[in-house]
């Protein structure tokens, strides 16, 4: 390079990099005769100079560490000096990278594989590094490429294998730190899907990826790829095989418009920076680097597709080829060519102090004075004085592109996109305006094809409108965000939203109400699909005309992996459906559970009968036995919540003696306990189309210590004889829901006979005050609104129910409502109580959708709580909560009174 200046120009840069760069000061005592030759005024000579340092040295990591270093010290003398401009700076730093990365990628194939041919893997450049405009103390934007058929390998290793440790080698290589300094530190970020993906790709799957897959910001940040260094002819067929993802022929206003909604993100994101002045962020700050480059880049995007010429990497070139095609105004140009410039010079200043990767004015006034030195001026003050005006420009044209907003659709620039949401009524517009940009962004799988994009551009005022009428706008949209976020494809979801716009009505007040039924929906967003139509919101059918929905085939021949997945998602439907009468207000929350309940034996009845026809095709059937099953807890009184385990006892008929007659035969007790067993799978455990119900078998005789099934013949001597009172008390909401009708009708008369058997009632009160106590100490209510364990809730209400069903004998219904209004009518019960019953339920099925975690439900809910349990205003159910909590323990107390009696 043949670069002079006069001596006095450079011996001022020495003394001002002597004075205020501590970086520069070590290099010119490590690199005296790139000193030298710089002394005498000789640039082009320095520069010669110190791309020899690295000769001699013992290694290739120290050789380009001391070429790097020395490198730097006569770039930044020259920059200093003037001598150089910010074109010819910028393309040594990258003409030094490429040297480095050949030389680390040449040394990485030696080491590994010496005398091998050096191919298969390629390096291609992105950012600044692909462009040719690499800062002065910059990262170096990769990705690695490598080819299977050509890497050559080591004895039994994988290519993938190879490739990864190949490109891990090159990293350590550039970016370790020992005595010389590093060479660059690596940035593979830019690769598809970083944080899951390798840092080498075949370069099938890497093209795979951009042909389907990427984002809108990807394909700006290939405008500026290239091959760096490695197998140039496989780089090259990389690029060539994902140009048409890059240039298009028609317009995508999408991507245009995600590269705009990523500047006003980082504008967001690095607020602290944004207010011109110390502190302010050269690269990210309003009138910054990014916003010069995104503006060339935008253009480049719509006009490149049609005009090869307007393709060029470098922004300053880009913007001079945009100004002479008439794509921009040549003052619009040449302003932002000159801020460009200047940023980046003063960039590099602020670089050249400690080789630090900072792009941001110092706050500190001694620290930003000494950069203003470094440049040559006499303080911060005369610094900020000299950017201000260029940032402005920037900031002014860069705010003034508008790529126009669509009729009827929400708009894209900020400002007015604010207005819209404060319009809608969001309190807090610009955390709802931040919220739509992610999702413009395309990061969502469920975004990123441009069919879905339309459709959810077209659907969006209308969600919009109905998120902000709701009474938590920013808590619906940002569970919303969850939907988005897990739906694998969206078109279809998002044009069902389209066309029904009473949906997004229902959907608003799901997800600002019921955590429940959002987070179900966010697993599962189909499940909206099931309140198309309008027998969703019709009370739930009865069990048996529900089991012949839930088991009807789609198909003949339907393989039972199929039919669970089908089964579950019929019931979620379902079950989601009844949640959303409850919390839309088109239900009482006792019909609710009652819904719940009849659901879930459906369920029971076409899972255990197709789970029994699979387990018949191997073991056969057991002669003159069959699978019973009985329900307790909220199944047996047939009042589930939304969160309901089902708490099953697995029972067979005839004797444990007799065998089945399969293929491969089991005894009876071994073969109805591994029948059980798959039962509670078929009803538990997660498949495909998700989850459905906790099973708890604890009830069972001896509970996890017994059988998981047991004969009727033995469940009715253990409860004559080896039963718990609490087994019994357990045993009055117990009642059969599944088996044949004279097998429900055998175990309901064990049922019948057990709980009639003449008690002991002291010891049954003191068994019951003891059981009471004891789960007061292990269960404690977990939080104010805690319905069932706190105290004078239900569960205190069922202990003295349960303790007068079994003492008078009478009122033995599993269901407690009916239960506790013939305690009251034959006077064991006051009248209050069923009024305490039926308002603590409700609350109880409405909490959990609304507040699962038993806190105080939040303010905006807190009306739709007090109107499901048919009261006027919050404060009348507290109210009202409290006077039946008291009621409800003070009947406690009286019955349990009676035990210390």
């Amino acid at each position: 390079m043949d670069v002079t200046h006069d001596e006095e120009a450079v011996a001022g840069a020495l003394a001002r990099a002597r004075a205020h760069s501590p970086f520069l000061k070590l290099q010119i005592g490590n690199f005296p005769d790139v000193t030298q030759a710089l002394e005498g005024g000789r640039i082009g000579d320095a520069i010669e100079i110190a791309r020899r340092a690295g000769e001699g040295a013992d290694s290739v990591q120290s050789a380009l560490r001391r070429e790097r270093s020395a490198v730097a010290l006569a770039l930044g003398i020259g920059d200093l000096a003037g001598a150089l401009s910010l074109e010819a700076v910028v393309e040594e730093l990258s003409d030094l990278a490429d040297r480095a990365l050949e030389q680390a990628l040449s040394e990485a194939f030696e080491a590994r594989t010496p005398g091998a041919q050096h191919s298969g893997f390629s390096i291609i450049a992105l950012g600044k590094l692909g462009s040719r405009e690499l800062n002065y103390s910059s990262d170096v934007d990769l990705i690695f490429i490598f080819d299977p058929e050509s890497l050559p390998l080591r004895p039994r290793e994988e290519p993938g294998q190879a490739a990864v440790r190949i490109g891990q080698r090159v990293i350590d290589t550039l970016q370790k730190r020992d005595g010389d300094g590093y060479v660059f530190r690596v940035d593979l970020r830019l690769r598809p899907s970083p944080e899951v993906t390798p840092i080498a790709l075949s370069v099938n799957a890497a093209i795979s990826y951009y042909e389907s897959a990427a984002l809108p910001w990807e394909r700006a940040a290939f405008i500026r790829a290239r091959v760096a260094a490695g197998d140039r002819a496989l780089g090259q067929y990389f690029l060539e095989a994902i140009h048409p993802f890059l240039w298009r022929r028609s317009l995508d206003f999408g991507a245009l418009e995600e590269l705009q909604s990523i500047t006003r993100r980082i504008r967001d994101h690095y607020s602290q920076g944004q207010v011109f002045g110390p502190g302010f962020d050269l690269k990210r700050g309003r009138g910054g680097i990014r916003e010069i480059e995104f503006y060339a880049q935008i253009h480049q995007l719509i006009h490149g597709g049609r005009d090869r010429a307007l393709r060029a990497p470098a922004t300053l070139d880009a913007l001079q080829l945009l100004a002479e095609a008439k794509r921009i105004p040549e003052d619009v140009a040449a302003t932002l060519a000159g801020a460009y410039r200047l940023h980046r010079t003063i960039e590099h200043r602020l670089q050249m102090v400690d080789d630090r990767q900072t792009h941001s004015l110092p706050s500190d006034r001694a620290a930003l004075d000494n950069i203003a030195r470094l440049h040559g001026l006499a303080d911060g003050q005369a610094l900020v004085a000299l950017l201000q005006p260029h940032v402005q420009a920037v900031e002014d044209i860069y705010g003034s592109l508008t790529l126009g907003d669509r009729d009827g659709l929400l708009p894209r620039g900020a400002e007015a996109l604010e207005a819209r949401l404060a319009q809608a009524g969001f309190e807090d517009p610009v955390a709802a305006r931040l919220r739509i940009e992610s999702w413009r962004s395309g990061a969502a799988r469920s975004l990123r094809s441009p069919a879905a994009a339309e459709a959810f551009e077209a659907m969006l005022p209308a969600l919009i409108d109905s998120f902000g009428a709701s009474p938590d706008s920013m808590r619906a949209m940002n569970r919303f965000d969850d939907v988005v976020t897990r739906l694998p494809s969206g078109v279809n979801f998002y044009r069902l939203l389209q066309a029904r716009p009473g949906l997004t009505q229902i959907l608003a007040t799901v997800l600002s109400h019921a955590p429940a039924l959002a987070e179900q929906l966010g697993r599962r967003p189909e499940l909206l699909d099931g309140l198309i139509d309008a027998t969703a919101f019709a009370p739930a059918a009865e069990v048996g005309e529900l089991a012949a929905e839930l088991a009807r085939s789609e198909r003949e021949g339907e393989d039972y992996q199929i039919l669970l997945d089908r089964v579950r998602r019929r019931v979620n439907e379902r079950r989601f459906a009844l949640g959303v009468q409850l919390v839309t207000g088109r239900s009482d929350p006792l019909e609710v559970a009652a819904g719940y309940a009849r659901v879930a034996e459906a369920a029971i009845q076409v899972l255990a009968g197709a789970t029994i026809q699979e387990f018949e095709r191997r073991h056969g059937r057991v002669p003159g036995s069959e699978l019973v099953i009985m329900g307790l807890g909220r199944l047996g009184g047939e009042a589930l919540t939304h969160a309901s385990d089902l708490d099953l006892v697995y029972l067979f008929t005839g004797t444990h003696e007799a065998q089945s007659d399969g293929s491969k035969p089991l005894g009876a007790t071994d073969y109805f306990n591994r029948l059980a067993q798959r039962v509670t799978a078929a009803l538990s455990v997660p498949t495909a189309a998700g989850p459905l119900y906790e099973v708890d078998t604890r009830l069972r005789p001896s509970g996890k210590d017994g059988f998981l099934a047991v004969s009727l013949v033995s469940f009715e001597r253990y409860q004559k004889e080896s039963a718990w009172t609490w087994e019994h008390m357990a045993l009055t909401r117990a009642r059969p829901v599944f088996g044949s009708d004279a097998a429900k009708a055998k175990l309901q008369r064990i049922i019948d006979a057990t709980l009639r058997t003449e008690w002991d009632g002291q010891r049954l009160l003191a068994d019951a005050v003891e059981m009471r106590r004891e789960m007061a100490r292990h269960k404690p209510p977990k939080g104010p609104f805690d319905i069932k364990l706190g105290e004078g809730g239900l569960v205190d209400l069922e202990f003295a129910v349960h303790v007068l069903q079994l003492t008078h004998g009478t009122a033995l219904k599993p269901q407690l409502d009916p239960a506790v209004a013939e305690l009251v009518a034959e006077g064991h019960a006051p009248l209050e109580m069923i009024e305490a019953h039926r308002l603590l339920t409700r609350m109880l099925v409405t909490m959990r959708l609304v507040s699962p975690a038993s806190a105080e439900p939040p303010a905006a809910s807190q009306q739709l709580v007090a109107r499901a349990c048919g009261l006027q205003d919050w404060n009348e159910l507290l109210a009202a909560h409290d006077d039946a909590r008291h009621s409800v323990l003070t009947f406690w107390r009286k019955v349990a009174g009676e035990a210390a009696e």
